[in-house]
């Protein structure tokens, strides 16, 4: 369980992450939505320690974090926009990560072989599609088996095949047990599957809960619907 007591964060004057407190509860799929700016990035990067708060404290499976970095071990993370070294083929990234985190047996390469990556091996990433690229960092974000995945904008870039690839295997992770932290624009994706969904607005949390209940609350058809009824209703404020 990852529990955030309190946080805030400020950039300058802009305050982005005002007074958040959240759980986020073990082996679920939790959506993080709202629009650009609304501090999600920074909430993400908070829970991997890449931003350091300036008030409150975040806790992951009752450890604070406090400038440490083991607890990343635990953690597949998936950026937006994965950068890798160009002058690299995709066998040499995959042994490159292995050879850096010291582990070369046990780890769950299903989608190097669903998204048929093996056959990408010898071809330099500066090379590669947007796509496969995109590929190549979601299998990294499995890879090691971890028990917390954090995903960025997971699909995007996918076609219909590989995207339906990643979702089955998300559903997989879940049913293991896997906390599971996802961002997407695409609402129809998070009702496919998410469980929970957290909606932020200027740095506040405006709801935290259940996708079904977020649309009985609001009366949406649809979680896309139900979102951009808040998001104006917020702004008629």
């Amino acid at each position: 369980m990852i529990k955030i007591d309190g946080v805030e964060k400020q950039f300058g004057s802009l305050k982005v992450l005002k007074r958040i407190f959240l759980q986020i509860e073990t082996g679920r799929v939790t959506a993080i939505v709202g629009p650009n700016g609304s501090g999600k990035s920074t909430l993400i990067k908070s829970i991997l320690g890449l931003v350091r708060p300036d008030k409150g404290e975040i806790y992951v499976n009752g450890t604070r974090l406090n400038g440490e970095c083991e607890y990343r071990r635990q953690i597949g993370y998936m950026p937006q926009m994965a950068h890798f070294p160009n002058n690299l083929n995709v066998g040499e990234v995959l042994y490159m990560i292995k050879d850096l985190r010291g582990e070369h047996a046990g780890l769950d390469e299903e989608l190097i072989h669903e998204f048929g990556l093996g056959q990408e091996m010898d071809k330099p990433l500066r090379t590669l599609s947007g796509g496969t690229r995109q590929k190549v960092s979601a299998a990294i974000a499995f890879l090691f088996d971890p028990a917390l995945l954090i995903l960025d904008e997971p699909t995007a870039g996918l076609d219909p095949i590989a995207s339906s690839i990643f979702k089955d295997k998300i559903i997989r992770e879940r049913e293991k047990g896997k906390t599971i932290i996802l961002t997407s624009h695409i609402m129809s994706e998070i009702e496919e599957m998410a469980d929970s969904i957290i909606f932020l607005l200027d740095g506040s949390v405006r709801f935290s809960g259940p996708v079904e209940e977020l649309k009985t609350m609001v009366g949406g058809l649809n979680l896309e619907r139900s979102i951009a009824r808040m998001m104006a209703e917020n702004d008629e404020a």
